[in-house]
Order: C-alpha cells, then sequence, then structure tokens
C-alpha cells in the first residue's frame, strides 16, 4: 500500500522547481519595487539602448522625447542598459551611452551613470545584473502552465522554417508547429534530468484569428492580429529575450509609458498578451517615427552605414551647439514648435509645451541646412564670452590651431565681440568648427602668412587700389574716430577720389561715376582683411588697433 500523501506524479510547480530551484517568489521582488510615490498622471520612462554601438540621432531623439514628458509632468527619466545580447556588445558601450546623454545635457533622474556605477532604487539597470529577477517570473509562468521549457536545437527550428517557407505559411513556432509545446510535466523533467539542452518558451493563448484593438499615442487607433508565437523567454544562457525583458523591466520600475521607435510597433500584441498573463497593467504606448533622409528623392532611414549625421558623435565633432540640436530635434517632434519660437525668440526651449499627441505619424525629413540656420541663431544669442568658452572647450578637442589662436582671452573677445549684442547680431557662426574660418584673418599671424591674391570687387585697377588705400591712410585715418566720423570721411575719400558719395546718387545717375561709397568701402574692407563680406568694417578696425590697421593698409 502507498505511504498517505505520496506524489505520483509531477506537476507544473515541481517542473518550475527543478528548472529554477533557487528562485525567489515573485512577492519579494514586488515588495522590494514598490509603486512609485509620485505625483498622479506623473510620466515615469526610459531610454533603454543595447551597448552595441554608438548611439544614433534617433536614439537621443527619443530619449530628449522621453526626458520632455517626464520633467514635464515632475516625473521619472531613467536610463536602462539592455545588454543581454553580450556576443554583440561593444568595449565600453555603456560609457559611450552615459556620455553621449551627457553631452546633450539629456541627464537621468535614474540608471547607468558610468559604464558600472548607477543611481536609483529600481536597479540593477543593466539587465544583465537582473538574470535572478527574470527567472523569478520565468518560473512563475512556468508554475502557471503559461511557459515551457523547450528541447528543439537551432538545427531543428531551422527545419520548421523551411517546411513553413515551402508550404508557404507563416514562419514561427505556433500551434502544430510548437513540438515541445505539449510534452507532459514527467516528459519534459526526464529530458532535463538527462541533461538535454533547453531554453524556456512563452506559451501564446492567443489566435492569429482574432484581432486586438490597441491605441498608440502617436500612431492613434491600431488593429492587429493576435499573437500566437510561443516566444523564446529564457534563452539558453539564462538570459532573458528583449521582449521578456521589456515586460518585467519595466513593470517593476513602475514605466507609465514606454517611447520607443515604431519598428516596435508589430510587436505590441506579444508585449501586451505578457503584461497581461504576468498579471501586470501595460503601460501606453508611444511609437516614434524614424528620422528620415532624401536620397535623390527618395526617402529611406538615416543609416549608421551610410550617414555620418546618424552618430551623435557627428554633431560633437563638428562643435554643432547642444542647444540648436536640442532644438532642432523639438522641431520636428512638435509640429508648433516652429511657431512656438518665432513668437517667443528669447525664452528658454524649457517653457515649450511639449505634447506627445502633437508628434508627427510619419517619419521627419532631416534638414542640415535647417539644423545650421538654427545654430547660427543659438550662437548670434550667446554673450562673447560664453562663445570664446564653447569654441575653446571644442577647439581643445579637435582643433588645435584654433586652441592656440584663442590663447590670448582678452583679444579673441574683443573679435568674437564684435557685431555681437546688436539688435541684428552677426550670424555667420553656425558651428564651432567655423570658428576659425570667421576669424582668422583678426590675428595678424594669420593674416599676413604667405601670398596671397584678392578679389576687390568692381574696381580691380591696382593702380587705383593703391591710391585709395595710401589716400586714406595718409589724409583721412584715425583710430580714435567714433563711428559717424569715420563713416562719413569714408565717403569725404570717395568723393575727393571722384566716386559717388552716396549710394542712391550713383543708382540715379550711374555714367556719373566710376563707383560709389561702397566701392571704396569694399576695398578697404578687402585691403584688412581679404574678404568682401565680414562683420561691420569700423569695429573690426577698432579691435585691430591702428598698428594692424596701417600694416594691412600700407
Amino acid at each position: 500500500m502507498l505511504m498517505k500523501g505520496l506524489k505520483l506524479t509531477m506537476d507544473y510547480k515541481d517542473l518550475a522547481n527543478l528548472i529554477f530551484p533557487d528562485a525567489k517568489e515573485i512577492s519579494y521582488y514586488e515588495e522590494k519595487y514598490p509603486e512609485r510615490n509620485l505625483k498622479e498622471r506623473a510620466v515615469v520612462s526610459r531610454f533603454a539602448p543595447s551597448p552595441t554601438g554608438f548611439v544614433h540621432i534617433g536614439g537621443l531623439y527619443q530619449a530628449l522625447v522621453a526626458k520632455e514628458m517626464t520633467k514635464k509632468t515632475d516625473g521619472v527619466f531613467f536610463l536602462r542598459v539592455e545588454d543581454t545580447d553580450q556576443k554583440r556588445e561593444v568595449e565600453n558601450g555603456v560609457t559611450g551611452i552615459v556620455n553621449s546623454l551627457k553631452d546633450f545635457d539629456i541627464l537621468p533622474d535614474e540608471g547607468m551613470i558610468t559604464e558600472t556605477e548607477e543611481k536609483g532604487n529600481y536597479g540593477p539597470y543593466r539587465q544583465s545584473l537582473r538574470k535572478d529577477i527574470y527567472q523569478a517570473y520565468a518560473k512563475y509562468l512556468l508554475e502557471q502552465g503559461k511557459a515551457y521549457p523547450c528541447f528543439c536545437s537551432a538545427e531543428e527550428v531551422e527545419e520548421i522554417r523551411k517546411k513553413q517557407e515551402s508550404a508557404k505559411i507563416r514562419p514561427g513556432y505556433y500551434g502544430v508547429w510548437a513540438k515541445c509545446r505539449n510534452l507532459t510535466v514527467e516528459e519534459a523533467a526526464e529530458k532535463i534530468k538527462n541533461g538535454e539542452n533547453y531554453i524556456i518558451r512563452f506559451k501564446s493563448p492567443g489566435r492569429e484569428d482574432r484581432k486586438i484593438k490597441h491605441h498608440d499615442i502617436i500612431k492613434g487607433n491600431v488593429d492587429f492580429p493576435e499573437n500566437d508565437q510561443d516566444i523564446v523567454i529564457i534563452k539558453a544562457d539564462g538570459l532573458p529575450t528583449y521582449h521578456f525583458a521589456h515586460a518585467v523591466d519595466d513593470h517593476l520600475m513602475r514605466t507609465t509609458h514606454v517611447i520607443r521607435s515604431d519598428e516596435w510597433l508589430s510587436s505590441v500584441p506579444l508585449h501586451l498578451q505578457l503584461f497581461h498573463e504576468l498579471g501586470f497593467k501595460a503601460p501606453k504606448y508611444a511609437h516614434i517615427s524614424p528620422i528620415m533622409k532624401n536620397d535623390n528623392g527618395n526617402k529611406r532611414k538615416l543609416s549608421k552605414r551610410k550617414d555620418p549625421e546618424a552618430a551623435v558623435s557627428y554633431y560633437k565633432e563638428e562643435g554643432i551647439p547642444v542647444l540648436a540640436v536640442k532644438e532642432y530635434l523639438l522641431n520636428i517632434a512638435n509640429s508648433t514648435f516652429e511657431n512656438w519660437r518665432r513668437a517667443n525668440p528669447d525664452k528658454s526651449i524649457d517653457d515649450f509645451d511639449f505634447n506627445l499627441n502633437k508628434m508627427s505619424v510619419s517619419g521627419a525629413l532631416f534638414d542640415m541646412v535647417k539644423l545650421l540656420d538654427i545654430g547660427k541663431t543659438v550662437i548670434s544669442k550667446m554673450t562673447a564670452e560664453e562663445v570664446y568658452n564653447c569654441a575653446m572647450e571644442w577647439a581643445n578637442e579637435y582643433d588645435k590651431e584654433l586652441a592656440e589662436m584663442l590663447e590670448n582671452k582678452e583679444y579673441s573677445l574683443k573679435v568674437l565681440g564684435i557685431e555681437r549684442g546688436n539688435k541684428k547680431p552677426r550670424k555667420d557662426i553656425s558651428k564651432w568648427s567655423d570658428v576659425k574660418n570667421s576669424i582668422i584673418y583678426m590675428y595678424d599671424d594669420k593674416f599676413f602668412g604667405g601670398d596671397v591674391s584678392y578679389d576687390y570687387g568692381k574696381i580691380s585697377d591696382k593702380a587705383e587700389i593703391e591710391k585709395i588705400t595710401k589716400t586714406y591712410i595718409n589724409e583721412y585715418f584715425d583710430i580714435n574716430d567714433d563711428k559717424d566720423i569715420w563713416f562719413n570721411k569714408i565717403k569725404d575719400l570717395a568723393e575727393k577720389l571722384g566716386y559717388a558719395r552716396e549710394v542712391k546718387a550713383y543708382k540715379a545717375e550711374p555714367e556719373k561715376w566710376p563707383g560709389h561709397v561702397g566701392d571704396i568701402s569694399t576695398v578697404l574692407r578687402v585691403k584688412l582683411t581679404g574678404r568682401q563680406n565680414t562683420p561691420d568694417m569700423y569695429e573690426i578696425m577698432q579691435v585691430l588697433g591702428k598698428d594692424s590697421v596701417e600694416k594691412r593698409l600700407s
């Protein structure tokens, strides 16, 4: 006779204990990571990249959007690193992610802050360090018969795919194709005890002939077939797949809004199913359209392989101001931003009322010209000191010649201060890599470095050019003149040499003169700078000083 209470057959719980004998009860993690103590409607969102290469501008775009939403609602923005695909991980990949966010002043409230350090109470924020958590929730699904061990080899799965392709049916591990789905608990336990390799699959309750309705914050109402695929949730190395980790992490980290690329939109049925079967409340989803590029009349995604501007490091190397990049991304994120900026030219971007509902359903075209125009406006509003500090910081890393030019800070501040702070400030600098070319003529050691042939515009006769400069130096030049006196002297010079004193007069009767005061000014400007177009010539002369002006004109 059998002893009372002896178990004759195994159940799901026994199988779960066999697979994950040391996994904690999920109640432990539910208590460890409680609901956040935030005000009602506060957004909790994240940037969750993989450390597999450089940060893409599209990733920065997503991070900025998530940061804007959390900041606006007094919520939490955190950085989680999804490093479960360890074969593709690059050295110092986390450092690259952290520094990219830091470079663009999109700082997380929680999460990774260096390659190995983190802050916040909902970590670890690297998925590879959360193995025990995933296994606890996988065990929970196994106990309920909502997951099962799969012993199919990669070759067997490939064979299934080939048969499906030949039969022209949907590929995947589902229904009759899910070979291990209907193994008994005893059969599965026997295989495990025999040392057979296995992974853990989710047992989907879905049917493809049923539809689900979903509301995406950006895309609106979307219909999908239900998920019926028995996806892998725990791989052979004990780490989770992206799908399972997403459900567990965003539940335990109490994420309210998942803001991510729209390439994940098709995964929504699976993700909602996972949340439901795990007993979690699903977050709201906002799927962002990719940033596109016009390639010979065709739209395509910005490519890591083809487009240097796809990498966020490009913007730092070029010296495009951080604020310009952020303004540009907000401009393509919300259609209302451009009008708001026009109406509020001096307000901080923090004052803009960012709204996920106003994001474009289709991908915005990347426009470098527009970005650089924004860069010009941003830099034009800076003080000379701010321009100097930013240019020097960039030059120290990327342009040693410019850094040497800027060593004399007092003089450089005067140079950078020309036409700055006016109602219509200069807009000749769009990025820090423009600075050297825009000011190099202000430095004598660079200006006199070699023989150069200049274009003096309308007046091209060498003798005439010589006559203009000599007459100005000998009879009219005085470094102490104020601007009005100085300009009247230029007019006097034009009149003395037989040119029209006023441009208007010349235009009315061009046959009376060989040129006008503007042509005379151009000769002096080119003599002083080597260029026909520069900021205000009077200010340039004041900064150059008497000796340099005389040397250049003679």
